[in-house]
């Protein structure tokens, strides 16, 4: 029987707080590093950034897309912009600034989004934001990070500054479990493979990636082994790792705070398609927007709990049998 997972899952920082900290670091460490804010700095934590740098940081007010364009010029003049605003405002407000000021030209542009799903609660399905990912993705060029957790965001909030090129960073505002270690090394395009299993894989991102430790818990109770895999990096994939998975599992279940139909999900499908056909089940939102209320209800609701994807491993694993 496999082995229960390693991780206690202690409480932690929202993945915005942490990004605010990782802001400060870079600032001290590199004064390249500038911080545009559309209004929201106390929000999205690039305040502190703001209090102690103030001639590097720019409030750009309620102006997502003309707050793009400035920081992709400050990328073109030799500075590492930070442009950030809640997800919804920045993608959908800025996406043409970003396609055309930082994706075309490949300026070193570093977009967050905050307050990203529905797990921001009671603001409402016009600040939730369930297609961020995918547009972030359709920008040719970027790359795509969905940080799990204090740990995870921190580093690749620094290792986003050392690269060079556009990026957008996925950021939430729900407190999130502590999954990582600080030791623990992080690569961009690299996935963390969390739990071993044999029957099945659970690929999950952000705030899912928890969720599918306790499932994979849950489903070594009854005897199922469950691998875990940490996708913090939605582009570039880690072809390997899902490949590998698909291969030796038969089976995987991608878990995401996000559009079933454009997410994470859908690109792990065409990988699979496209390196060895396996098994597969999907969380996340289906074909609708979610209701105002507390993240906890939500979550419940909308069934990102892991319960359900442990559900969703047994029919996974129900399947492959057949």
């Amino acid at each position: 029987m496999p082995a229960k997972t390693k991780y206690e899952l202690k409480p932690g920082p929202a993945t915005r707080e942490s990004f605010g900290k990782a802001l400060v670091e870079l600032g001290t460490a590199n004064p390249a590093v500038v911080v545009l804010d559309a209004d929201l700095s106390k929000s999205t934590y690039t305040a502190e950034f703001g209090k102690q740098f103030p001639e590097r940081f720019f409030e750009c007010g309620i102006a997502e897309a003309n707050m793009v364009a400035i920081g992709a010029g400050l990328a073109a003049s030799g500075k590492i912009p930070f442009v950030s605003s809640f997800s919804a405002f920045v993608m959908n407000k800025g996406f043409e600034q970003l396609r055309v000021t930082a994706a075309f030209p490949n300026v070193n542009l570093k977009a967050v989004g905050t307050h990203s799903g529905i797990s921001i609660g009671e603001d409402g399905p016009s600040q939730m934001s369930i297609e961020d990912l995918s547009l972030a993705c359709s920008l040719a060029g970027f790359v795509v990070l969905s940080p799990a957790d204090d740990v995870a965001m921190t580093k690749l909030v620094h290792a986003a500054a050392k690269y060079f090129g556009p990026l957008f960073i996925r950021a939430g505002r729900a407190k999130c479990p502590v999954i990582y270690g600080a030791d623990q090394k992080f690569e961009i395009g690299k996935a963390i493979e969390l739990v071993e299993g044999t029957d099945v894989t659970l690929i999950a991102t952000g705030l899912l990636v928890a969720e599918a430790i306790r499932a994979a818990d849950i489903l070594e109770a009854e005897g199922i082994s469950a691998r875990v895999i940490d996708f913090h990096t939605i582009k570039p994939l880690d072809r390997d790792a899902i490949a590998k998975a698909a291969k030796e599992t038969g089976a995987i279940v991608v878990a995401e705070e996000h559009l079933v139909d454009s997410g994470l999900g859908v690109r792990i499908a065409q990988v699979v398609a496209e390196t060895h056909p396996a098994i597969m089940e999907f969380i996340g939102i289906h074909n609708t927007y979610a209701e105002s209320g507390s993240p906890d209800e939500l979550l419940d609701k909308y069934g990102f709990r892991a319960s359900n994807v442990a559900a969703a491993a047994r029919r996974a694993v129900a399947r492959k049998k057949k």
